[in-house]
């Protein structure tokens, strides 16, 4: 289903990927995150599809169809470094700290910060142009908006 959206993020050099496509690896970033602990909870999902909604401005319905979306083509990825790729190519750098921010917000929704989650967002952010401070900087301030 996803062999051609993967051949182009594969590419030696990828396209600037469309809205949707931007989107739709975004998402399978976020599920990735949050799979990569092994407990892909409700929680997870939840705060996935509250992300979505609020960054795209789309209904519940939506963002949860695009999780799902993004669910079956997160199992089929290779690597975490064409999503990256792709993410960084289609997002402009000073949007790139709130796509940061979203990805803490995936790792600290299960109000746990586990290691392979905080080790595979230490290896994202420096893909994404961002430095430590930053990525630290944007955990720091998903909890303080947290309850």
């Amino acid at each position: 289903m996803f062999k051609e959206f993967l051949t182009r993020l594969t590419a030696p050099e990828p396209d600037t990927l469309s809205d949707p496509d931007a989107r739709l690896a975004l998402a399978a970033l976020l599920v990735r995150i949050a799979r990569a602990d092994d407990d892909y909870s409700d929680v997870e999902i939840a705060k996935i599809d509250r992300v979505l909604c609020k960054r795209y401005a789309l209904s519940p319905f939506e963002a949860a169809a695009l999780r799902r979306e993004a669910e079956s083509l997160e199992s089929e990825a290779p690597d975490t470094v064409r999503f990256t790729r792709a993410i960084k190519n289609a997002v402009a750098f000073e949007d790139r700290v709130q796509v940061v921010e979203a990805l803490w917000e995936i790792v600290l929704a299960d109000g746990v910060r586990d290691e392979d989650e905080d080790a595979l967002l230490r290896l994202i952010a420096p893909m994404l142009g961002l430095n430590d401070r930053d990525s630290n900087l944007a955990r720091q301030r998903v909890e303080a908006r947290q309850p």
